[in-house]
């Protein structure tokens, strides 16, 4: 059995882990970067990148379809075409290109399945069945992500369902799909399959995207519609079945789906089963608790980031917090002070109130920052102002008829933006201005001179503030 000594080990070849490593070795350490699958990661190939591959040609169809005089007749969508692009963007899941840029950062790559062997070290286990151990000297740090969890309805495992894996690397478009789940990857998922062709039937018990502002889930519910897609709430699948390639879904509520696939978008469960917990006192399959440098609870040694720690699973806030992990498992190595206090370099304090997130759907939806519930729950003093989006001079240039809203909530008594949620085409690209507001704390009174340019879509920001200050 071979043994080599790093200072700092990852396990998880991800976007996150990726980010650690290359932090540790910018600083001066030695990383190696263990990876049982495809260096980078579910993002790459099976989540983020793919799935907006799958999205954009509907989204681009329709937004000419919006613009007078863009199309000179019919258009529609080539399928084939589209799942061509999305193997581009995936790189025909083949990670050669990232697997070599590690190497050529610094990085050491080791292929295989990593475990927990106690405090500070990790075997593998490689592709030839051979096991290697590796030590460190100052860290380990768990960057495995998590997997799509398959809620537990008679049969559903036995139809063998998608997930958000199969959704994005699926050759074609079933001619009827079923989606279980009202989040992001459902929302998304059945945009994307509607547009392609499929039949989409959307059972969602709860509603659409309800951890968001109301009108935002009502926006999306309501464009899901307009591209075909049914809509079942109030009842949940109690029965699924395959049978001749078929899958029949049965509902609380009485009712019948039929479908040629069925996608289960429930949620996600830490891919940590397997990784040695219990050589370290902690429980195989949990999250892992940490505080904000990413430090496990209860160790010196161990951090977790990503998704993996359940603080806020985007694969942006999980590199922002590998970079804030990397930095400061390297300033510990070297005895060099430790910014660990609030906005600190070494913390990741925006995921507790400053997350910005996107969902593709159509319209888009663009928020960062606490909801008005949320808020109010807390015991904020608060002032909420609205706008509808279509008028604003941007928005009329940018598609005929534009229909969007936009809502900014401010926290009354420090004067400074805590909310903000877009809803229409093309938000995703006016949420930075409002994360740098969120996260900056920049008073209403400054943000008066941050005058937006016209005639763009960003104008929303001063009829927000002109709304603010006429309530």
């Amino acid at each position: 059995m071979d043994e080599t000594t790093y200072d700092v080990i990852v396990i998880g070849g991800g976007p996150v882990g990726e980010n650690v490593a290359d932090r540790a070795v910018r600083g001066g350490l030695t990383a190696a970067l263990i990876e049982s699958d495809l260096y980078g990661g579910e993002c790459s190939y099976w989540a983020c990148m793919p799935s907006k591959a799958l999205l954009r040609p509907g989204q681009a169809l329709r937004e000419a379809q919006h613009v007078r005089g863009a199309l000179a007749g019919p258009a529609a969508l080539d399928p084939s075409e589209v799942f061509a692009r999305r193997d581009a963007v995936a790189h025909d899941w083949d990670d050669t290109g990232q697997a070599r840029w590690a190497p050529a950062s610094g990085i050491v790559t080791v292929r295989g399945h990593g475990r927990l062997a106690g405090p500070r070290r990790v075997t593998v286990a490689g592709p030839d069945g051979a096991e290697t151990t590796l030590t460190a000297r100052h860290a380990v740090v768990v960057a495995t992500g998590t997997d799509a969890s398959v809620p537990d309805i008679e049969g559903l495992r036995a139809a063998r369902p998608w997930t958000s894996r199969e959704a994005t690397s699926a050759r074609s478009a079933p001619g009827r799909l079923a989606v279980i789940g009202g989040g992001v990857v459902a929302t998304e998922m059945a945009t994307a399959y509607a547009s392609l062709g499929s039949a989409v039937t959307l059972i969602a018990r709860s509603g659409v995207l309800t951890n968001l502002e109301p009108f935002a889930g009502e926006a999306v519910a309501d464009g899901l519609r307009a591209v075909g897609v049914e809509i079942v709430t109030g009842e949940s699948p109690t029965r699924v079945t395959r049978t001749d390639g078929e899958v029949t879904i049965e509902t609380s509520g009485g009712r019948t789906v039929v479908a040629d696939e069925v996608l289960a978008a429930t949620g996600r469960t830490p891919r940590t089963a397997d990784l040695g917990f219990e050589t370290v006192g902690l429980e195989p399959g949990s999250w892992l608790a940490v505080d904000d440098t990413m430090l496990v609870d209860g160790f010196d040694w161990l951090y977790a980031a990503g998704d993996v720690n359940h603080r806020a699973l985007l694969t942006h806030q999980g590199k922002y917090q590998a970079r804030a992990a990397g930095d400061v498992i390297v300033a510990r190595a070297k005895g060099e002070a430790v910014d660990d206090g609030p906005w600190g370099v070494h913390v990741a304090t925006a995921d507790h109130s400053a997350v910005p997130q996107v969902i593709f759907t159509d319209p888009e939806v663009a928020a960062i920052g606490v909801t008005e519930a949320q808020a109010r729950k807390a015991g904020t003093d608060i002032a909420v102002v609205d706008y509808d989006l279509g008028w604003v001079a941007g928005a009329s240039l940018y598609a005929d008829g534009y229909a969007g809203r936009a809502q900014m909530v401010v926290d009354e008594g420090r004067g400074v933006v805590i909310g903000v949620t877009l809803v229409g085409p093309a938000v995703a690209e006016l949420l930075h201005a409002a994360t740098t507001a969120v996260v900056g704390e920049v008073p209403i009174a400054r943000l008066w001179h941050a005058v937006p340019a016209y005639p763009t879509i960003s104008e929303i920001w001063l009829r927000l503030l002109e709304r603010y200050r006429d309530r």
